[in-house]
């Protein structure tokens, strides 16, 4: 791994969701399980794991290849009915939200960028009473699916800020790959959807494996 220039000196931090900031990672994987079983299909929790951090979309097209693009449509949104119906369940890994009051408190721009889409990023900011820590967030359907860039950029672009000053932080191996094409600082984090190895083959700025070694990365 790569050491950058400190991260606390960075003034824009810019976050994934699920598996990063919340603990979503079981109710996705049970969510597309139960999906798949309206169709009479299965698939496994590693299967599922590996597609998180893409759009939904793209997702269920590596997951179940064979079906058709209404069926597609129709586990789609059977998954989404799931999630919502139980995402009660998704709090925030408890140091989370002390972390970006911290880094609120200290001046940082603290942003967003997310495989969910803008109405389920919007309704979970809601929820969970957190949409004020955040001054942009991009979502997948507002942008190009991870790895590509865009929704990097477009924040970038939005806040004024030099990718110099930027650390993108995530839990699979597309959020790091995004954040390397355009030589963006990262951290990977991998108490989410993916491996260690897997992340550290991706070559991250800087790797934690707790929320807590986050924060103290982050807080210093």
């Amino acid at each position: 791994m790569m050491q950058n220039a400190n991260v606390t000196d960075k003034s824009l931090i810019i976050f994934d969701w699920d598996g990063t900031l919340m603990d979503s990672i079981g109710l996705i994987v049970e969510s597309m399980h139960h999906a798949a079983a309206g169709f009479n299909l299965t698939t496994t929790d590693t299967a599922v794991k590996d597609i998180i951090g893409l759009s939904l979309e793209r997702g269920i097209e590596i997951l179940f290849p064979a079906l058709s693009n209404s069926d597609k449509a129709l586990l789609q949104e059977r998954y989404s009915d799931y999630y919502i119906a139980n995402s009660d369940q998704t709090p925030f890994f408890a140091p989370i939200e002390p972390m970006l009051k911290s880094l609120n408190s200290e001046g940082k721009t603290l942003a967003v960028a997310t495989g969910k889409k803008r109405r389920g990023l919007d309704r979970i900011l809601s929820v969970s009473n957190s949409s004020d820590y955040f001054a942009i967030t991009r979502c997948t359907d507002e942008a190009k699916s991870k790895p590509h860039p865009q929704m990097l950029i477009d924040i970038l672009e939005a806040t004024k800020t030099p990718i110099e000053d930027t650390v993108y932080i995530g839990d699979s191996i597309f959020d790091i790959q995004m954040a390397n094409q355009l030589e963006m600082t990262s951290i990977a984090v991998s108490y989410g959807a993916a491996k260690a190895e897997h992340l550290a083959a991706q070559n991250p700025s800087y790797q934690v494996a707790t929320p807590d070694e986050l924060a103290k990365l982050l807080c210093g």
